[in-house]
């Protein structure tokens, strides 16, 4: 794992996120990305340091929000 390859997760997370409305869960945004979980959460970790992200931790899963 590289930043490149974090940096298209990201890419991929945020198109997902951005073709659902703008908001997914964990579980959606591995439905859509085919991504694992462990990539998921890299590529949240990277959209939300540049402010592009909101999570919200929702009973048992975590909701992304584009900002």
């Amino acid at each position: 794992m590289n930043v490149e390859t974090i940096g298209l997760w990201a890419g991929a997370v945020w198109n997902a996120l951005n073709d659902a409305n703008g908001v997914l869960t964990v579980k959606g945004l591995k439905k859509a990305t085919k991504l694992k979980e462990k990539e998921v959460f890299a590529a949240i970790g990277w959209l939300a340091r540049e402010g592009k992200v909101n999570v919200v931790e929702i009973e048992k899963d975590v909701e992304v929000t584009l900002i």
